[in-house]
């Protein structure tokens, strides 16, 4: 199991001691295959988002080594036009269960990259993960939509779908953003990019008639605070309006409505987008409800269904465990990851009206 020293960095009274963090990472190390892939849990499929985020946890916890494999997997696998497809068999890479390529699931690697180089500064590591980057951004700007959102997939025979989910590109603004990070870090200026994000920022912001009507979904309420463009006064109100609507005192965040569920993965990202408007209290009684959702091993129950006091479904996935880790991380001042995620660092990208 992980030293304890080494989760020192994820102690937070009330969620985790150094123990029970160690623990947790332990859960992600045991999930992660040897050549790299983060499953959800084995014997499960790996999708490249959940990967990456399970990844960006083992970096807050000093596991940089299994994190930088994570990333190299990403490498081996990525499509010639720089995609990922939706889901790969645990075990069976090259046999992908789902061939749809979604565009947030493909952009999310730059997070993860200048997640992991500001964890670690390995120059080498930046330079080997710099051109699968690039071509990811390719892919994914390729669906940007004339307001600025960003079409979600494409079909596996290539198809464009255009419709744009508000989750899927407040991610990937929060995406772009880093993906810019890294190239003033490689001094290699991408103005295409400055203004796809801000062409995206301002959709968010003010246009939410150009996105699929997803407001069931907790996702959608927290996720353009949660990926930066959404910050101060804005994003107090997005939260306060529908606080009652989705969070369950005691138990957590609904992850959709109407249904008696609350999940583990929402709640701790909920958790890191009040902490990134600076309401870390809250963020913390958040964490401290979904601790009924830890198992022995130290991973988390998906979710729990409180009308019938039953958790379900039984699966304890590495991505829940690792949104809550690094919940804690930010909370507790980890510096790539509040970097991350505070945004105030990143690049905003263009004001889209100054092209007119």
């Amino acid at each position: 199991m992980t030293s304890p020293g080494r989760t020192e960095r994820l102690v937070l009274p009330g969620v985790l001691t150094a123990e029970q963090a160690a623990r947790t990472v332990a859960g992600i190390l045991a999930t992660q295959r040897p050549d790299g892939a983060i499953p959800w849990f084995r014997g499960h499929h790996l999708d490249p988002w959940d990967h990456t985020e399970a990844a960006m946890a083992l970096d807050a916890a000093g596991e940089h080594e299994r994190a930088e494999a994570a990333y190299d997997w990403l490498v081996r696998h990525q499509n010639p036009d720089g995609s990922w497809y939706a889901a790969y068999a645990d075990g069976d890479a090259e046999e992908p269960t789902d061939r749809g390529r979604e565009t947030n699931f493909c952009a999310y690697l730059a997070v993860g990259v200048w997640h992991h180089f500001l964890s670690t500064g390995d120059e080498t590591f930046l330079d080997r993960m710099w051109p699968a980057v690039r071509a990811s951004i390719g892919f994914v700007l390729e669906l940007q939509q004339p307001g600025g959102e960003i079409g979600w997939k494409r079909e596996e025979d290539g198809t464009p779908v255009n419709e744009a989910l508000l989750t899927g590109s407040s991610s990937i603004y929060q995406a772009l953003r880093c993906a810019l990070a890294l190239a003033e870090q490689r001094e290699e200026p991408q103005p295409d990019w400055e203004l796809a994000a801000g062409r995206l920022g301002h959709a968010i912001r003010s246009h939410p008639e150009r996105f699929l009507d997803k407001s069931r979904y907790s996702m959608d309420w927290y996720y353009p605070v949660l990926g930066g463009a959404l910050r101060g006064e804005r994003a107090r109100d997005r939260i306060d309006a529908d606080w009652e609507r989705f969070v369950v005192p005691g138990l957590g965040v609904r992850c959709v409505l109407p249904n008696p569920w609350v999940t583990g993965g929402e709640s701790a990202e909920l958790a890191l987008a009040l902490w990134a408007m600076g309401e870390s209290e809250r963020a913390v009684q958040i964490l401290k409800w979904i601790g009924h959702l830890r198992a022995d091993d130290g991973l988390y129950w998906t979710g729990y269904v409180f009308d019938d006091d039953a958790i379900w479904p039984r699966e304890r996935t590495s991505w829940t465990a690792g949104s809550l880790l690094l919940a804690v991380a930010a909370l507790g001042g980890d510096e790539a990851t509040t970097a991350v995620f505070g945004g105030e660092r990143l690049p905003t990208g263009l004001d889209p009206d100054c092209c007119r």
